[in-house]
């Protein structure tokens, strides 16, 4: 505790700072979400006190962050497609899975996952970040147009004969759970029927046409749409927003840039009362926990985005511990990756509680931070507790501010967080896979496709098969140095050992010796398996030398099965000189010791093996 208030003053800078740039992030990010900005100002709150709490990276700033704001709006559709577009109906399922999302962290983090985090391949974050900067970027130019398809009648009126084919389509399908539907007799059917009302009609065309609009692909669908319909002072307020926050940077870093952007142009906006859309409005009072999420609980609803939490959860602890080693290499100090697993969990959890959107380590609201002077997590408890003062005082000042503002913030948000490290290097990256006729490099395959997958299909499956990409490319090119370097590869010649110059001329034809040197797994398997035609065919003897040989797969545990079988089959014996402890475990596992090669027949040196071929195996001429 002492420790904890042992830099008050640096500690106090650090923590306001960090809420001032976090501010309009969270309401940006929040809007974004579809959720309104509440829910990204809540989850700034929670997480950014909750995980400075308890997690294990002392400067750490957490909040609502872009990839998980682009995870979280797949997440927040699909569920309020499910509930004909109602949000408030689909609210507690979307938490659900956000809570969900934050226990799976602290499970991570005490399993002591943590360190594993830094194994995904860079080409797979590199095209989800990229992909991440895209979403935002498309996603946000409908509204930077000043076009809402919700707001649009002629749209909406293109889905009404849709609307209401699928609001009779649900009355058939309660009657049929209902067992009411007989064919002969539609009476109940005409009866309910009467309930497809106009205004019915026109509030699902409404989340159809919403639904049609939604995503990268819907927006792209849609844009000659918002153009024809382009309002000039929604685009003339985002514009003036990017160009503020690029432009106030070359004059000065000291005051955040979009913190500027946000009060100058919403300001004006304001004072000169000009014809903007306002943001959603900012709940007045303190923060209230969202208990639907228990008293309504549908595993059914939520079962389909479990895959997506677990998303979430990965995508968060990358997230954090990305940003806590940028922390380190400030500070020169050393977080702690299983803990900070834990505080990030904790912070989310509470966070859905409260209907806050999930988040993570914030990279550029910790550096702000630690440039301020924090040092313990104190300053990450002081910037959460600033933003809930912000939303007790200034809510109804907070929701004037233009949505145009925030489409403009955002923009830059998209535009900052794609991996241009990622995308420059492409032209010198080593060209190491065939395509056909072309040589092309494996790193940039893995990164384009994760971002188109991304962008305009899936993010959480296009990680998933971005990951399976760059494994199989992985083992692919270990297996292919591997078995290069290695000498398991049975029709190569043999050279002697020291230990063999002395081998007696009269065992050569009777007794052959293999050399394995290097691990035997799947990418030399297939040459392995050849070793019995190489065996001269007077052989009665084999000696595996297995001395070098540290590491066998289940790839080639199988592989030695079937060459010793076949060896056995032919009357062959047997011998292994120097079998290490891993290998020899497999091989006992399926009975290759003892069935196919005794313990007799197990030998630690060379020389008790010849021993034991002099005194077993009849040799003609045997030179004693």
């Amino acid at each position: 505790m002492k420790h904890l208030f042992s830099n008050l003053r640096g500690n106090l800078f650090g923590g306001i700072t960090a809420g001032i740039v976090a501010l309009p992030l969270a309401l940006a990010f929040g809007v974004s979400s579809g959720l309104g900005p509440s829910a990204g100002l809540y989850g700034a709150i929670f997480l950014s006190f909750f995980a400075a709490l308890f997690g294990g990276t002392p400067t750490q700033i957490s909040g609502p962050t872009a990839p998980m704001t682009a995870v979280s709006m797949v997440v927040i559709a699909g569920i309020i497609a499910t509930y004909d577009g109602i949000v408030e109906e689909a609210l507690p399922a979307i938490l659900m899975v956000f809570l969900l999302a934050g226990l799976m962290q602290v499970t991570l983090g005490l399993l002591k996952l943590g360190i594993y985090v830094r194994y995904i391949p860079y080409p797979v974050i590199s095209g989800f970040m990229t992909a991440i900067g895209l979403i935002i970027i498309i996603t946000q130019l409908l509204p930077a147009l000043g076009y809402y398809p919700k707001e649009d009648e002629v749209f909406i009126n293109t889905f009404k004969p849709q609307a209401e084919e699928l609001l009779l389509e649900n009355i058939l399908e309660d009657e049929a759970g209902e067992g009411i539907l007989v064919l002969e007799d539609f009476k109940e059917t005409i009866e309910r029927s009467g309930e497809i009302t106009s205004e019915a009609i026109h509030k699902e065309a409404e989340s159809l046409a919403s639904s049609e609009a939604s995503g990268v692909i819907g927006a792209i669908r849609v844009f000659p749409r918002a153009f024809s319909k382009l309002n000039w002072i929604e685009l003339i307020l985002t514009l003036i927003t990017i160009l503020i926050i690029y432009g106030f940077k070359r004059i000065t870093r000291v005051i955040p840039s979009t913190l500027v952007a946000l009060l100058l142009v919403s300001g004006i906006a304001f004072f000169f009362k000009i014809d903007y859309r306002p943001i959603e409005v900012i709940p007045q009072g303190l923060p209230l926990p969202e208990m639907r999420v228990f008293t309504e609980f549908d595993l059914e609803t939520i079962t389909p985005y479990l895959f997506t939490a677990f998303t979430l959860a990965l995508l968060g602890a990358i997230d954090s511990l990305l940003t806590s080693v940028v922390a380190d290499n400030i500070t020169k100090t050393r977080h702690q990756p299983n803990r900070e697993l834990v505080g990030q969990g904790i912070g989310n959890s509470i966070s859905a509680l409260f209907g806050g959107l999930p988040g993570a380590g914030a990279t550029i609201r910790t550096v702000v931070n630690i440039n301020a002077g924090g040092t313990t997590k104190l300053s990450g408890m002081i910037s959460g507790i600033l933003l809930l003062f912000i939303l007790l005082a200034l809510g109804p000042v907070a929701s004037n501010i233009p949505a145009a503002v925030l489409a403009g913030i955002l923009i830059t948000v998209g535009i900052s967080v794609m991996d241009y490290r990622g995308l420059k290097a492409i032209p010198s990256l080593p060209k190491n896979m065939r395509l056909g006729p072309f040589r092309i490099s494996a790193d940039v395959v893995i990164m384009v496709i994760v971002m188109v997958l991304a962008t305009f299909w899936n993010l959480v499956y296009a990680v998933g098969i971005g990951l399976i990409i760059a494994s199989l490319i992985f083992m692919k090119a270990i297996g292919d140095l591997t078995a290069k370097r290695s000498e398991v590869r049975p029709l190569q010649p043999e050279k002697a050992w020291p230990d063999e110059k002395n081998f007696p001329e009269s065992l050569e034809d009777t007794v052959f010796i293999k050399h394995l040197k290097g691990p035997l797994f799947f990418g030399n398997t297939s040459g392995f398996h050849q070793l019995s035609a190489q065996i001269p065919p007077k052989a009665n003897t084999v000696i595996l030398r297995l001395g070098r040989m540290q590491y066998m797969d289940q790839s080639g545990l199988y592989a030695m099965e079937e060459v010793l079988r076949g060896l056995a089959q032919k009357g062959v014996t047997i011998l292994f000189v120097n079998l290490l402890e891993q290998p020899r475990y497999l091989m006992e596992g399926i009975d290759i010791i003892p069935e196919l090669v005794p313990e007799a027949q197990i030998f630690d040196s060379f020389g008790a093996c010849i021993r034991w071929i002099r005194k077993n195996i009849p040799v003609p001429n045997d030179e004693k």
